[in-house]
């Protein structure tokens, strides 16, 4: 069975209070946070603020993704909010072992993110180090994209890495999620689902989370 983060990106920011309280009382596993800069990515989201905002009202665990540049200098507002994942992207940490190790040593687990053209072979030497991978299924900066279809096979490919290396790191997959590309994903390997335009612009939000927490390989 899947896991399913729904990406706040998609909530409607006029009634975000109830938004939160509709994944509150539903089946969903995490709250996914995307953060941009602007400079990472060319779009900006939110920042802490917001995101303390949600911290407060949110009864699910936090999934913190900072596609930002030298995302290791907010850690301590990161952890600062109870999260439970910090996600960093692979692209913009030139000492990748030390921003993980930092994550771990403070009590989260270490996610690192690769963007749709980084291929799965950079993680060779630090895969056992991970606690969770995510792919980019679209070129993050914008929600709403069209998937791209090769990250079926380079969630199976990272698969293979993660086996062969030993890692129990879990798989995540963000952009353009849905039930269709949701199943072919799973079927490649993929543990933890991320959502956001499927779930909220849903007649029946908990129906779509429903549906894709029901995935299993």
């Amino acid at each position: 069975m899947a896991l399913v983060s729904p990406s706040l990106l998609s909530a409607d920011f006029g009634n975000l209070q109830r938004d939160i309280e509709m994944l509150n009382s539903g089946a969903c596993d995490w709250f996914h946070l995307d953060v941009m800069d602007g400079v990472f990515v060319p779009n900006i989201s939110f920042g802490f603020p917001v995101m303390e905002a949600v911290a407060r009202a949110a009864r699910k665990p936090l999934d913190v993704h900072l596609m930002i540049v030298e995302p290791q200098k907010f850690l301590p507002q990161v952890k600062a909010l109870g999260a439970k994942v910090m996600n960093v992207h692979y692209e913009a940490c030139t000492h990748l072992h030390r921003v993980v190790q930092q994550i771990k040593d403070a009590g989260m687990m270490a996610g690192v993110t690769l963007n749709p053209h980084t291929p799965v072979c950079v993680l060779e030497e630090i895969a056992a180090d991970l606690d969770l991978v995510m792919l980019m299924s679209v070129n993050p900066g914008f929600g709403g994209q069209k998937f791209i279809a090769h990250a079926v096979d380079k969630t199976r490919r990272l698969r293979e890495l993660l086996d062969r290396r030993g890692s129990k790191a879990l798989i995540e997959i963000d952009g353009g999620v849905n039930r269709e590309t949701g199943k072919l994903l799973v079927d490649a390997g993929a543990d933890v689902l991320v959502a956001g335009s499927a779930i909220f612009k849903a007649s029946d939000p908990e129906a779509e989370v429903l549906a894709l927490k029901a995935l299993t390989r």
